[in-house]
């Protein structure tokens, strides 16, 4: 439901899921989500999920954030705040936007996963979807970078992966530290941090990167906020129990609590500000969801400003192989602005696609050829 790195970070290629089954799944032998999901009649009664089971726990988490059988479309809306060194924070612009999400869980322990994501900033006033935005701290006016990732799909296994963003010498993250731990063979079995009261299943997903800035300060003065990053996000999810457990049901409704803690992002400008105020952190806390019919989750102005500008962001592509070399947003946006200083390497943008379309709208927009669309 968001433009996050949730799934990004989560997900590995098909190749290496093959791999770590010893190879034994191929093309059709991949048990769809049709036939295990959806081939007992809704509110029929079935085993109970073991969450400490991965592959209860995998098929649980797939029908949450995701759903089987069919496409489902999830919103997110909130605010973000500008924290300054030693100052409060200050609300500065709406976060909002969309995924497209689709789940096949194969019950010998493998979990596909697809989604197309959008993200906007909004007025605090109005929750239009804003094109310019007056940064109050340097009284620049900075062109607004949209967030698109034109299909992001990949396999989750029974085991918690261990992922790697930035350069040589950067550590790799483990999702949801602090509440999954390893066996006595090092490695972290797939057991989410379920919590149960009554009928309400509960659910909290984490994550803490620092990595080396792809947006960096030689190239892109203006935009960097230096040569590391550290952004985090933070998940709190509920769920029916019952809804989760009936395997005659393709999705459950999910609410969740979305907050994010980084750097400032680039279009912000914030290379441009005083050195002490550098430091400055956003935090956002906002609204997550998804599970009623067609588009009945997006926010109204980010629906209509999808349908003017980018219709295809409410659809899913056909196929489980993603070209999409967007990754995470720092690289995102590397590949699409290009270099402020003239003569510096532009190294991201050899991971575009030939020909790609790269961003309907936004300050991305600007570094590919008009008359590709």
């Amino acid at each position: 439901m968001t433009s996050s790195m949730l799934l990004r970070d989560a997900l590995v290629g098909r190749r290496q899921a093959l791999a770590m089954l010893g190879g034994g799944l191929l093309g059709g032998d991949m048990i769809s989500a049709q036939a295990v999901a959806i081939g007992v009649a809704a509110g029929t009664r079935s085993p109970a999920l073991d969450f400490t089971n991965p592959i209860d726990n995998l098929y649980a988490f797939g029908k949450i954030w995701s759903g089987y059988g069919e496409p489902v479309i999830g919103g997110f809306h909130g605010l973000m705040y500008l924290k300054l060194p030693g100052k409060r924070l200050l609300p500065v612009f709406g976060y909002t936007g969309t995924g497209v999400m689709l789940a096949e869980h194969d019950p010998r322990g493998l979990l596909r996963i697809k989604s197309r994501e959008t993200g906007y900033f909004t007025d605090l006033r109005t929750g239009d979807i804003l094109e310019y935005w007056d940064n109050p701290i340097t009284g620049e006016r900075c062109e607004v970078y949209h967030f698109y990732n034109d299909l992001i799909a990949g396999t989750l296994t029974t085991e918690v992966p261990k992922f790697m963003y930035g350069a040589a010498g950067d550590s790799p993250t483990v999702m949801n530290e602090g509440t999954v731990f390893p066996d006595v063979d090092g490695r972290y079995p797939f057991r989410l941090p379920f919590s149960r009261y009554g009928d309400d299943l509960m659910l909290e997903w984490d994550y803490a990167h620092e990595y080396t800035n792809p947006v960096t300060p030689k190239a892109w003065p203006s935009y960097s906020t230096g040569k590391r990053i550290t952004p985090s996000e933070h998940f709190t999810m509920f769920a029916s129990l019952t809804e989760v457990q009936d395997r005659g049901l393709p999705t459950a409704r999910m609410r969740a609590g979305f907050s994010r803690l980084s750097e400032c992002w680039p279009r912000m400008l914030m290379g441009k500000a005083a050195p002490d105020m550098r430091g400055a952190m956003l935090f956002g806390r906002m609204h997550s969801h998804k599970g009623l019919p067609g588009t009945a989750e997006v926010p109204p102005k980010v629906l209509a400003y999808i349908e003017k500008h980018a219709p295809d962001y409410l659809t899913l592509p056909p196929g489980w192989e993603s070209s999409n070399k967007r990754v995470e947003t720092w690289g995102a946006f590397a590949m699409d602005v290009p270099p402020e200083i003239e003569g510096q390497e532009w190294t991201a943008k050899a991971l575009r696609r030939p020909l790609a379309k790269g961003p309907p709208t936004g300050l991305g927009r600007r570094g590919y050829p008009p008359d590709i669309k």
